[in-house]
């Protein structure tokens, strides 16, 4: 499968170099089929603990005609997704998202300076909501004690699921890009609490502030076993008045891997220009 560098925002920015190798074709081991087709409408997978599977390689879900979006509003289903795949809060909920008054300025700002500051855009780790929603695409490796989550957006990223029973870390814990997730079941869903982010975070490819007082909460599910669901609840009263949430749908990819993605920190990053019409003055 050949993927492009995607277009982070709608004012152009030079992206940072990448390299990326990819295997050839394979089909996925155990691939239910139906006329002699994948049969993606199949019941999902179990594990041999009983439990439902999340294992696989997933991308955003295809948006035909008539259909809700990949990224759709909490309550409606309806948004539009700003014009892109990109979760982007500021359309997620009806009036927009609910921001404090200073979290709505900064997010108006980086808008303003045409997103340069996005991480994406420095070769820094993305957050969880970005590389949720981002249109590269994720492997899920799961086990009884942990699950692994590679996203491959923007330079291949890890992130650790606990599910041995361990509670959240203290406030006091030293942050993290992505926070710290530990995770449940709750009949077939896969619940993850993640908590202790970085201060100063992008939410979204807009600049919608994440805090270190941010909690997101994930609730992932699979309906069939060719669809992925994963309803998130963002709870960060330090940027928001309230709690709001947002669904990711997804659908499994059934005979490709992960590119090998490495992002390389430009020195053209330094010529991104902002709301002042001129580049940042060389670091």
């Amino acid at each position: 499968m050949n993927r492009t560098i995607a277009t982070l925002f709608a004012l152009s920015l030079a992206l940072p170099a990448s390299t990326s190798a990819q295997w050839p074709r394979y089909p996925m081991q155990g691939l239910p089929m139906k006329d002699g087709k994948p049969d993606l409408t199949a019941p999902a997978p179990r594990t041999r603990e009983g439990k439902a599977d999340m294992s696989g390689v997933w991308e955003l879900a295809p948006q035909a005609p008539g259909q809700k979006p990949a990224v759709a509003a909490a309550g409606t289903g309806e948004a539009p997704v700003n014009g892109s795949v990109f979760f982007d809060v500021g359309t997620q909920t009806a009036g927009g998202a609910p921001y404090q008054p200073w979290a709505a300025a900064l997010r108006k700002q980086r808008m303003a300076d045409n997103s340069k500051d996005n991480p994406d855009a420095l070769c820094l780790p993305l957050g969880i909501m970005q590389n949720t929603s981002h249109p590269y695409p994720r492997k899920i490796i799961q086990t009884p004690t942990e699950v692994l989550i590679i996203y491959e957006g923007s330079g291949t990223t890890v992130r650790e699921i606990f599910m041995d029973g361990r509670p959240l870390p203290p406030k006091d814990a030293e942050p993290w890009w992505h926070g710290y997730s530990v995770g449940r079941w709750d009949g077939d869903t896969l619940v993850i609490e993640t908590t202790n982010f970085l201060d100063g975070g992008w939410l979204d490819v807009n600049g919608s502030p994440l805090t270190d007082q941010g909690k997101l909460i994930e609730r992932i599910s699979r309906p069939t076993f060719g669809t992925l669901k994963i309803e998130v609840t963002v709870d960060d009263p330090k940027a928001y008045t309230k709690p709001f949430s947002a669904t990711v749908n997804y659908r499994i990819s059934t005979d490709t891997q992960l590119i090998e993605f490495v992002c390389h920190n430009n020195v053209s990053a330094r010529h991104y220009v902002g709301a002042s019409g001129k580049p940042d003055a060389p670091k």
